[in-house]
């Protein structure tokens, strides 16, 4: 996994633009850019961040072992409120 998206979560999160964990997404306020999520998340909970994606009308992407990028632990679910944290994020994800 990209060390470039582990700071990048971390840059977002000291700046108080990363929200982690599923429910915490739902209940949201602001604009989210991207979605992270992590690929074993059960077939509930994708069907759930796929249906947050849209309603934020942003990208989603899978990565593995999330909890390790975020410091958080079981954490399925990360949102970036950054916009161009989240454009470098993507970005990173493509290459």
């Amino acid at each position: 996994m990209s060390q470039k998206i582990k700071a990048y979560l971390g840059f977002a999160r000291r700046a108080g633009k990363l929200v982690l964990g599923v429910n915490a997404v739902k209940a949201a306020r602001g604009r989210v850019y991207l979605l992270v999520a992590d690929s074993s998340a059960s077939p509930n909970t994708k069907k759930e961040i796929i249906s947050l994606g849209k309603k934020f009308s942003c990208p989603v992407v899978e990565v593995g072992e999330l909890e390790l990028l975020t410091g958080k632990a079981l954490c399925k679910l990360a949102a970036v409120c950054e916009e161009n944290l989240a454009r470098a994020i993507l970005q990173d994800v493509k290459e």
